[in-house]
């Protein structure tokens, strides 16, 4: 028999595979999903692929929906193994095709059992020797994690409502999300008005919603929505023209939780293998489960990094004047960069750069719109402009963007790299180059958003003995990226949306003093 093993983390790799060879397995190993693709090819057919959820250049849900969607490999048994061990990760990886999950650290003997139940090792089949101890394994498999995995456990699927003027996209919505696990089309509306009345008869978890439909838009709709339901998960469904992308934009920063292009093409299959991989995992990410009947068990306290007596400046003893700011966000950013930045940006302000994750034909709509916000101009990044104060730039969709240091001074450079965490821009190109050239003087912002993308940046920056800043759990769209953060004690603090903004500001104002 034989495994692929698919992490980018070469002691995980080393161990599983010691795990795997124990049960008879030939194993062979990719650091990405570009390489996996590489030893399929190559190797003989694998009985079993496990696989991580973030990595560089293509991701494990990347990765994932291109093996289900290939009629080479979509048969395989795939087992992914990730620390991002939520409910809703958990959901989306099974809904794009996962045999099953196992959440990092965990233990040989835990694995086993998955396999097992899986019919890909039998009963009988025994490790000759424990390649280390259960504790040992759990350690190294993922060392900022704190508890395991649970299965997921059977739950009421998401109820969804769909509101598009479209019949023809109404029904092929309902077709293809009824056929995943998990969820559930209860309602569909072809305006807004529809909408609101069904939702006053029905209870609904995500609302699926157009931009462009008679009686009532989707942005009127929306205002309607954050008046009424201000918790209610709404996910936009348009077009990437220029006039979609604008009113998307508008939708963001007024309160929907993400967007979907709506995908292109007269292809059936295409477009509903579309909807599985783009559509069906935001859905999933952007649900919040309704709160328990009965308390549930404290959690264990997050173990962040030491923080200094109330009456000291809240940033550590190594860190330095603050000299550039930089920021990464994704699901649900625009709302919150709408938040935060015009608490703390002015003439004065260190130059502030951010990496939000969204398209080129977004991102200069999302810079005006963020210009009226803050009262201050906030501009796309270009090519070889010097930094200086007062300055508040966004990466271009499409770009990487990094900082460098010459004789002339410190200016924006375009990176036209790979993507990094299945991110381009990514965060972590931006944050790794800050750290290089402004090190302590350095000041991280992690807000929400999906993934993973950021992390390593934030290593980088605190190694260098800059600060890190992340959005709490409960402001967030998505915990994902300062969750990780979080998570890997890189947060020097861990703050809700409506206090980031000051709390910047005042780091600002004491160092002027």
């Amino acid at each position: 028999m034989y495994a692929l093993v698919v992490d980018d983390s070469k002691p995980v790799r080393s161990i599983l595979t010691r795990v795997l060879e124990g049960l008879q397995f030939q194993c062979h190993e990719a650091a990405n999903g570009v390489e996996a693709l590489d030893q399929l090819v190559r190797m003989p057919r694998p009985t079993l692929v496990t696989l991580n959820r973030h990595m560089p250049e293509m991701d494990g849900f990347e990765l994932l929906g291109r093996l289900r969607r290939s009629s080479q490999f979509r048969d395989l048994t795939i087992v992914m193994i990730s620390t991002d061990c939520d409910e809703a990760s958990i959901t989306a990886a099974k809904t794009l095709g996962a045999n099953d999950f196992v959440g990092k650290p965990f233990t040989p003997s835990e694995l086993i059992s998955r396999l097992r139940s899986l019919g890909v090792v039998s009963e009988l089949s025994q490790l000759p020797h424990r390649p280390q101890s259960d504790t040992d394994f759990s350690s190294v498999a993922s060392p900022a994690t704190t508890s395991p995995t649970q299965p997921a456990t059977a739950a009421s699927p998401i109820r969804l409502l769909l509101v598009d003027d479209s019949a023809t996209i109404r029904g092929l919505l309902s077709k293809t999300l009824n056929a995943q696990p998990g969820l559930k089309v209860i309602g569909t509306a072809s305006n807004g008005e529809k909408a609101l009345a069904f939702l006053k008869e029905e209870t609904v978890d995500v609302v699926l919603l157009d931009i462009e439909m008679p009686v009532m838009n989707g942005l009127e709709t929306l205002q309607h929505l954050r008046l009424l339901y201000p918790r209610l998960p709404v996910v936009m469904f348009s077009s990437l023209t220029e006039r979609g992308a604008k009113a998307t934009l508008e939708a963001l920063v007024a309160g929907a939780n993400d967007y979907v292009p709506k995908p292109t093409g007269s292809d059936a299959n295409t477009i509903v293998s579309r909807i599985e991989s783009d559509l069906v995992p935001k859905l999933l990410a952007v649900y919040r489960p309704p709160a328990p009947t009965k308390k549930p068990p404290p959690k264990p306290p997050v173990q962040l990094k030491p923080q200094p007596p109330a009456s000291e400046a809240p940033q550590k003893k190594t860190a330095g004047k603050t000299e550039v700011i930089v920021v990464a966000v994704s699901t649900g950013g625009p709302g919150a960069l709408a938040e935060v930045l015009p608490r703390f940006v002015g003439p004065a302000t260190p130059p502030v750069l951010i990496v939000q994750h969204m398209p080129k034909e977004f991102t200069a709509h999302l810079s005006d719109r963020l210009t009226k916000f803050c009262n201050h101009p906030v501009t796309e990044a270009v090519d070889g402009q010097p930094l200086k104060r007062g300055d508040v730039i966004l990466a271009p969709g499409g770009i990487h963007i990094e900082i460098v240091k010459d004789r002339a001074g410190c200016h924006l450079a375009y990176n036209h790299g790979p993507p990094e965490n299945s991110c381009r821009p990514s965060a972590d190109v931006l944050f790794r180059s800050a750290a290089s050239v402004f090190g302590k003087e350095t000041l991280a912002l992690v807000l929400t958003g999906m993934g993973n993308d950021g992390l390593l940046g934030c290593q980088a920056i605190s190694a260098a003995g800059g600060s890190v800043l992340a959005q709490d759990e409960p402001t967030s769209i998505v915990w994902g990226m300062p969750g990780q953060v979080v998570r890997h004690g890189l947060a020097n603090a861990v703050l809700p949306l409506n206090r980031i903004g000051p709390d910047i500001a005042m780091r600002l104002r004491r160092q002027q003093s």
